[in-house]
């Protein structure tokens, strides 16, 4: 009874469904929320391009653990050959909002490949509505870049 009813639920309300995945991403124990993630994984960029289901992707970043956040980033980066992922999901109406969530959670390693993955399509993605999210994301983080390294050269005690 208790399968069937979750099951209904989830066909039935699917954004209601994913509010409560939100609460327990948010407000559950790890191994809740490690749970939740490991069943997402290998969805993450059709579900980053559904309304509700992207920000249920974006909690899982936000409360994910380190190596599950880069379990996610290798995900939406594809191959190194391969850029399809990615690129995809920073012309989405929702993936976008997913990929700026990345480029506010993950760590300077990570952020270096992502903005190097990025800057290849810059041009490009000022042609897009949703594309344009993206590069002003990215002009931020630069300038930011910039800004925290003068301030380091200015003042190397402080690093």
């Amino acid at each position: 009874m208790h399968i069937w009813f979750h099951f209904t639920f989830k066909l039935i309300c699917p954004s209601y469904f994913q509010i409560i995945l939100q609460h327990v991403l948010e407000h559950g124990k790890p191994h809740e929320r490690s749970a939740i993630i490991k069943k997402l994984t290998g969805q993450i960029v059709q579900m980053s391009q559904q309304k509700f289901a992207s920000n249920v992707i974006e909690k899982c970043l936000t409360f994910g653990t380190p190596a599950e956040r880069q379990a996610l980033v290798d995900e939406m980066l594809g191959t190194t050959d391969e850029n399809e992922p990615l690129q995809a999901m920073m012309k989405d109406q929702f993936a976008n909002y997913v990929v700026q969530k990345v480029l506010e959670t993950c760590d300077d390693q990570q952020l270096g490949l992502i903005l190097n993955r990025i800057k290849v399509h810059l041009n490009a993605l000022k042609k897009y509505t949703y594309g344009k999210h993206i590069v002003l994301r990215v002009e931020k983080l630069v300038a930011a870049g910039e800004r925290r390294i003068s301030f380091l050269t200015l003042n190397p005690a402080t690093a």
